[in-house]
């Protein structure tokens, strides 16, 4: 009679498992994006990284050897109080868009979610032509509606009783001018806020609402209760991208400062890295201040990133 050892397994029982071999694809996907992410946007990023150490002005542009200078771009930075203004502006710009944006999609989803078939399309299609439309071109219409001189604002409002906005600059003035600026970024980054969070509410079961119904749970209860928790990651991401995008916003600045503006009192961090590079011809600093942000940038989506990784640990 013959012993069976421990690791033998019993007569008649399926042997041991082959180990699982694991398939390269997914690694060659990742490492072909990967590759193609380092020669897009790797040069830029180390031109401007190693430019942010020099002294690199116009005269560099036509050939002249760049002095290396150190870290003396990055402290006139830390000591000039003008970037920290524009610094606290563009966060505070950034946030309260963000917000506001991801406010008004959630409210427009849900608008989406409960309409009927036709109302939903004539909805979405409207959306999609607002989000499609190119930025130039949207802004040409919106100078025009907010222009002192013939602007149909400001028609408006003396049509309808308002006094004293007839020739009105409406960018003459930063609260104002911010005003106009977080209506039109809103306007363009309300569709994208509302598909996601449409995407994410026909996720959710409707078994599991009919049941918190028939529970008396009322629409706000059901709403934070159920909707809102299983809706949380996109909710995450949406605004976590309204962030980055908000902080990073130039072009609608850039052409509402050229309609009547202040620069000075009105630049964010991509115009005024505009105005030291192209304006002033000091690519040094607006390598320094491009590489700031890029830190602030990091910094303000980290707590996304911290979450995502407690997910995995968990």
């Amino acid at each position: 009679m013959t012993l069976l050892s421990r690791e033998s397994p019993p007569p008649g029982s399926p042997g041991p498992e082959p180990r699982r071999r694991r398939s390269a694809v997914p690694y060659a996907l990742i490492g072909g994006s990967v590759a193609i992410m380092v020669l897009a946007m790797g040069y830029p990023l180390g031109w401007q990284v190693v430019t942010s150490f020099k002294q690199f002005g116009l005269a560099q542009q036509f050939g002249q050897p760049a002095e290396f200078v150190g870290l003396r771009n990055y402290i006139t930075l830390a000591t000039d109080g003008y970037l920290w203004t524009v610094v606290a502006r563009s966060i505070a710009f950034c946030l309260v868009n963000a917000f506001v944006t991801l406010g008004l999609g959630i409210g427009v989803a849900l608008l989406m979610n409960v309409v009927n078939r036709g109302a939903r399309i004539v909805l979405q299609i409207s959306m999609l032509l607002a989000w499609a439309m190119p930025v130039v071109a949207a802004m040409t219409v919106w100078r025009w509606l907010f222009d002192w001189r013939r602007g149909v604002v400001n028609w408006l409002l003396d049509a309808a009783g308002l006094h004293g906005y007839t020739g009105h600059n409406w960018l003459e003035r930063p609260v104002s001018f911010f005003l106009v600026a977080t209506i039109i970024v809103v306007w363009m980054s309300v569709p994208f806020v509302a598909f996601s969070v449409y995407a994410g509410l026909t996720q959710v079961s409707e078994e599991v609402l009919e049941a918190a119904q028939i529970d008396g749970a009322n629409a706000r209860q059901r709403f934070v209760g159920i909707i809102l928790p299983m809706i949380r990651p996109v909710l995450a991401i949406v605004l976590l991208l309204q962030i980055i995008w908000d902080l990073r916003v130039f072009a609608q600045i850039r052409m509402l400062q050229d309609a009547g503006s202040t620069p000075s009192e009105t630049n964010l961090l991509g115009t005024y890295i505009y105005q030291l590079g192209t304006g002033s011809s000091d690519y040094g600093m607006a390598s320094a201040v491009s590489i700031f942000v890029l830190v602030l940038t990091v910094a303000l989506s980290a707590f996304y990133i911290r979450g995502l990784l407690r997910e995995e640990e968990s």
